[in-house]
């Protein structure tokens, strides 16, 4: 089996059509059908169902293709650490981000690191839960922040910091009338929310929030940043829910941050990682993730706004 086998596969494995995977790869089709009948003999098993009209995985094709992306992961990332080590770097630390962790804390952090160890280099990935996880346990990454502490038995998460969850409120919006916005008023207006794929925990979150209440809420629409789920809530398309540092990053004008009447918990960012003994550079990096101080008071937060900038429209 050569690499060669296994570009062929993922390219018609994505693509389920030989003549796409074949023109993908900038080869002819006949050394592409050649490659994968030569894989299959090695593996022993037929990866794809073939007929005259589609292309299809076999049910071995499939599990196949959970590995074969790991692979050139892997060969990908010792690429990196050997040009890494070519640049002065004398190791690495990757670092895994989903759900959307509190903006402001990343750049103090890594500000922190490279004051502490500026010949450690440090990498993000953005990626689903799921793939954390699974990057987690496959030495893909060597920690990582989430949403969520429902990660199994094999990886620690611990509490890294907690932000507000509140409403996001275009200014001159009847809501700004409540100092405190009740759960009830806020279903009667369409919502603004996280997509679940790309912000799984945190979309949860707000969804366990929003069933405390007997209404069935109006979502206007599912986004993937709360980047966009601001600009929706300052053109006042609707009323989006997230982190108060969020909204406090935010650039948007007219963007009025509520918090609301009842008592909910907090959006928790844990950081994860596997159980057993923690090389030296990420024991160092997890004690300066406890060193980060608190976040700041929303009050304090530039752009946040407790009271509307003008009285709301009758």
């Amino acid at each position: 089996m050569e690499l060669r086998h296994l570009r062929c596969f993922l390219a018609v494995a994505e693509e389920l059509h030989f003549a796409r995977a074949a023109e993908r790869l900038h080869i002819e089709q006949s050394p592409l059908s050649r490659a994968i009948k030569e894989l299959e003999e090695d593996l022993g098993v037929q990866l794809f169902a073939r007929t005259t009209r589609s292309t299809r995985l076999t049910r071995a094709g499939k599990l196949f293709l959970n590995h074969v992306p790991r692979v050139f992961a892997a060969l990908d990332q010792a690429r990196d650490s050997v040009k890494a080590a070519a640049n002065g770097f004398h190791s690495q630390l990757r670092i895994a981000l989903s759900d959307g962790i509190t903006p402001s804390r990343l750049p103090a952090l890594l500000a922190l690191c490279r004051q502490e160890e500026p010949e450690v280099e440090v990498r993000f990935f953005e990626v689903p839960l799921s793939q954390q996880i699974k990057g987690l346990h496959d030495d893909l990454y060597d920690v990582g922040f989430a949403r969520s502490d429902e990660v199994g038995d094999d990886l620690v998460a611990m509490p890294a910091w907690s932000d507000a969850l509140m409403v996001a409120v275009p200014a001159r919006h009847p809501l700004l009338a409540h100092k405190r916005i009740p759960l009830d008023e806020l279903l009667r207006y369409p919502l603004v929310l996280c997509d679940p794929q790309a912000c799984e925990s945190h979309a949860k979150h707000v969804d366990r929030v929003l069933r405390r209440a007997d209404m069935e809420p109006l979502i206007a629409e599912r986004v993937a940043s709360c980047d966009l789920m601001m600009a929706l809530v300052s053109a006042g398309f609707a009323l989006g829910l997230t982190g108060a540092a969020h909204i406090a990053a935010s650039r948007e004008p007219g963007v009025v941050a509520r918090p609301l009447a009842s008592r909910v918990p907090p959006l928790t960012t844990y950081l994860l990682h596997p159980t057993g003994e923690l090389p030296d550079v990420l024991s160092r990096f997890i004690e300066r993730v406890q060193a980060i101080d608190s976040p700041e008071s929303p009050k304090s937060m530039p752009g946040y706004h407790l009271d509307p900038p003008e009285e709301p429209a009758p």
